[in-house]
C-alpha cells in the first residue's frame, strides 16, 4: 500500500499541474459517474494529504476524498508544461519508484489525453494534462464536514509536524498495550505509516516491535515519532523509502539500489547490517513484520 509520503507527493503534484484549473471530471468506468459530475467544470482550488488520504478541493466547496489503499493508483500526462510523475501508487504494479515521463516537453503538439485503458474509476482533465484513478478503496465527492470527519478519525501525520503532534502521538502510544509494531500501522495513533516505514523506523532506533506501548519510555516514544518525521520527509523528496545512509549503498552517486535502500524491510534470513544476526520475520495484524532480534532487543 502507498505510504504517507507518496500521497503527500500526489497532494504537490495535483497543486503544481491542476490548481486553478478548471477540470472536466468524468468516470469512464462509470462507478463514479455521480460524483463526477458533481465536480465536473470546477475549479481545483487546494489539494491536501492526512496520511494515506487525499483531498481534492473544488471551488463549489466539494472535495474529492481518495484512499489508493493497496491497489489504487493515479496516472498523469500532458503537453510540455506538466512534470513530474506519470504514476504514483499501486507498489505491486508499478514498483515503489514512481514512474516519470517528461515526454510532454517533446510533444508540444499535444492533443487531449489518451482514450481510457482498464477500470479508470475517475478522470481529471484540464487544457494542459490529465490524471487517471484506477483501483482505489475510496474515491468519493464530500463536503467540508464530511471531510472533517475523516480527519477527525485519523492521527497525527508526521509530513505535517504540527504543534501538538509529537506529544499527541506520545500520549496515544503510552496508553496502549498493543505491540509498538501494531501502534505504528494504527491509523489513529499516527497516520501515514505503513510496513515498510513501521520496520525501518523500530530498527532504527532499536526498539522490540512486541514491546507494549505502556512500556516504551515517553522519551522514546518521542525519538520514535521524531524519526518517523525525518525519514519520511526524505521520502517526499527522494519519492522513495530510502531509510539507510550513504555508507551502506553500493552506487557513488544518486540514490542506492533497492537492495541497500532498507535495514530490515524484505531481508528475512539475510545479515543484520549492523549485528550479522539473520533479520527475522513474523505476523502481525495480517501484515508482515520485519525485525532483527538482536538489535532490537530493549
Amino acid at each position: 500500500m502507498p505510504e504517507g509520503h507518496s500521497v503527500h507527493r500526489l497532494a504537490r503534484q495535483f497543486g503544481d499541474v491542476f490548481a486553478g484549473e478548471r477540470l472536466a471530471v468524468t468516470s469512464p468506468q462509470g462507478r463514479f459517474a455521480q460524483g463526477a459530475a458533481l465536480l465536473d467544470g470546477h475549479i481545483l482550488i487546494g489539494s491536501t494529504a492526512h496520511g494515506k488520504h487525499l483531498f481534492l478541493e473544488f471551488e463549489n466547496s466539494l472535495i474529492l476524498h481518495v484512499h489508493l489503499g493497496l491497489y489504487g493508483a493515479w496516472n498523469f500526462g500532458g503537453d510540455a508544461s506538466f512534470r513530474g510523475a506519470s504514476s504514483i501508487g499501486a507498489p505491486r504494479r508499478v514498483g515503489e519508484r514512481e514512474v516519470r515521463d517528461d515526454a510532454g516537453a517533446d510533444n508540444p503538439a499535444y492533443a487531449g489525453p489518451p482514450d481510457p485503458v482498464g477500470a479508470v474509476r475517475v478522470r481529471l482533465t484540464s487544457a494542459h494534462g490529465w490524471a487517471d484513478l484506477r483501483g482505489a478503496t475510496t474515491c468519493e465527492t464530500i463536503t467540508d464536514a464530511e471531510a472533517a470527519s475523516v480527519l477527525a478519525r485519523l492521527g497525527p501525520d508526521p509530513l505535517q509536524n504540527l504543534a501538538g503532534n509529537r506529544e499527541s502521538f506520545t500520549e496515544a502510544a503510552l496508553a496502549k498495550r498493543t505491540p509498538i509494531a501494531a501502534l505504528l500501522m494504527d491509523q489513529k495513533v499516527i497516520a501515514g505509516v505503513g510496513n515498510v516505514y513501521r520496520a525501518e523506523v523500530l530498527f532504527r532506533q532499536g526498539l522490540d516491535p512486541w514491546l507494549p506501548g505502556t512500556a516504551l519510555p515517553a522519551e522514546a516514544a518521542r525519538r520514535l515519532w521524531d524519526d518517523t518525521v525525518a525519514v519520511m520527509s526524505d521520502g517526499v523528496r527522494d519519492g522513495r523509502i530510502v531509510t539507510t545512509p550513504p555508507r551502506y549503498w553500493t552506487a557513488s552517486e544518486g540514490l542506492p539500489a533497492p537492495e541497500d535502500s532498507h535495514f530490515v524491510y524484505r531481508r528475512q534470513g539475510l545479515d543484520c547490517r549492523n549485528c550479522g544476526t539473520p533479520v527475522a520475520l513474523a505476523e502481525l495484524g495480517a501484515r508482515k513484520l520485519y525485525w532483527c532480534p538482536s538489535c532490537q532487543s530493549a
